[in-house]
């Protein structure tokens, strides 16, 4: 019989004003889980790590609870013994559900006053009326930039003197039953939700420099089955987008194009695929499996060159449709140069090379970073949004829409509990 381990609800304070945090990045091709201890000081540190295989996601859709359940429960049971811990509450990223994202203003008369924190808490729920999700769900609503007296570019207003302060509040949108069906697979694997966080939002704080935010910089998260994109400039989040092809798209097209299944396809495109090729791949031979099992058909022998071929007619698809999204996210003029390429599809050979032709943009491949004790297979693109979310967490983000709740005695969630009860309750 298994040991119980001890409970620790993942999101109460510890001691020294530590506090225990759970994540949960629901993929396409996989769910990873972390667990981490975050204090008032210093880097979040990690002490748990779990990674399943899911079956049971297309497009970032969940198509299988069942399936999707059992991933969840694998890896968050994994980091739970390594972390000797067991969590109740998680922030899970999502990428599915057509991510959009909008800009509303809101303004009020301060009558030449200095600017107060009653005035900040007015100017909120002033903005919160402004919001108008079109039917969708809010997942994010974000102070962008402040004005005074019509004058844009304040970051903190507070002590200010003006006539009137206004704000600009990037928000994120997306398709409801999406939210409802990933919080459903969540709450049967025996955890609460305590955020949802859209993943190129996640992803963008473990991989961009400051700098790179201020002078204006889009992050391309490629996954299985989504490419997310988030665009940054003067240090704000102003755009995201969400494009319903991926690194899975890959896969499927090599299994197509050489009569394979799918699992020699991946490998082939792990071992010996890339964006790029160069002329020895004209001459290197890889043998590819049959995808029948009868023991009478013969392997395939191909040139590399003709599988980074196969390779290269996706990404023109593909980074066409980022192109097109750039342009529409207003990612255009001379400092819109800077591409940072993260997500599962961002570990292909020579990507980057490919996407900086393909925009005509600089690119580099994002990483996470920001946390202590990241486990070196935990330390690739793929795994931007797991650290991403952490940082997330840990750092208590202002949302105008998600306005916490009065907590009650013995009451447990966080400010997405509102959201999830809400659509729930429209089931």
């Amino acid at each position: 019989m298994a040991t119980k381990l001890p409970l620790v609800r993942a999101v109460v304070p510890k001691a020294g004003g530590e506090r225990m945090l759970a994540v949960l990045d629901v993929g396409t091709s996989k769910v990873a889980a972390m667990i981490c201890i975050a204090g008032p000081d210093g880097e979040p540190r990690v002490i748990g790590t779990g990674q399943k295989p899911c079956a049971g996601l297309r497009r970032g859709l969940v198509t299988d609870f069942e399936r999707t359940e059992a991933a969840i429960r694998g890896a968050m049971d994994q980091a739970e013994r390594a972390a000797g811990v067991q969590v109740e509450y998680v922030h899970a990223s999502m990428s599915a559900g057509n991510l959009g994202s909008l800009v509303a203003s809101a303004e009020i008369d301060i009558a030449g006053a200095s600017i107060t924190a009653a005035d900040m808490a007015n100017l909120r729920e002033e903005g919160r009326k402004r919001i108008d999700p079109h039917g969708r769900s809010v997942v994010h609503a974000q102070p962008a930039l402040y004005a005074l007296d019509g004058q844009p570019g304040v970051e903190s207003p507070l002590g200010f003197h003006a006539d009137r302060l206004g704000m600009d509040i990037h928000v994120v949108t997306a398709d409801t039953p999406p939210l409802k069906n990933l919080d459903r697979a969540i709450k049967n694997a025996h955890l609460g939700l305590n955020s949802l966080v859209a993943s190129p939002l996640a992803a963008s704080l473990a991989t961009l420099e400051r700098e790179e935010r201020e002078i204006g910089v889009a992050l391309v998260e490629i996954g299985a089955g989504v490419t997310t994109i988030a665009v940054h400039f003067h240090g704000l989040l102003v755009g995201v987008a969400a494009i319903p092809m991926g690194a899975h798209d890959i896969t499927n097209d090599l299994a197509a194009a050489f009569a394979t299944k799918r699992i020699h396809a991946e490998r082939m495109k792990a071992l010996d695929g890339a964006a790029v090729a160069v002329p020895k791949d004209n001459h290197d031979l890889v043998d590819v499996p049959p995808i029948s099992d009868d023991g009478m058909a013969e392997p395939m022998r191909v040139p590399k060159a003709q599988i980074i071929g196969v390779i290269r007619h996706r990404l023109d698809l593909l980074f066409r449709e980022v192109a097109l999204k750039l342009d529409q996210l207003g990612f255009v003029g001379p400092q819109a140069r800077q591409v940072v390429l993260t997500g599962g599809g961002a570990e292909l050979r020579a990507i980057a090379d490919f996407a900086a032709g393909a925009l005509n943009r600089n690119v580099r491949i994002g990483r996470p970073r920001g946390l202590t004790g990241l486990p070196p297979a935990q330390g690739g693109p793929a795994f931007a949004t797991l650290a991403g979310l952490v940082l997330f967490a840990a750092s208590e983000q202002p949302d105008i829409w998600h306005v916490p709740p009065p907590v009650k005695p013995g009451g447990g969630g966080g400010r997405f509990a509102t959201m999830i009860e809400k659509l729930r309750g429209s089931l």
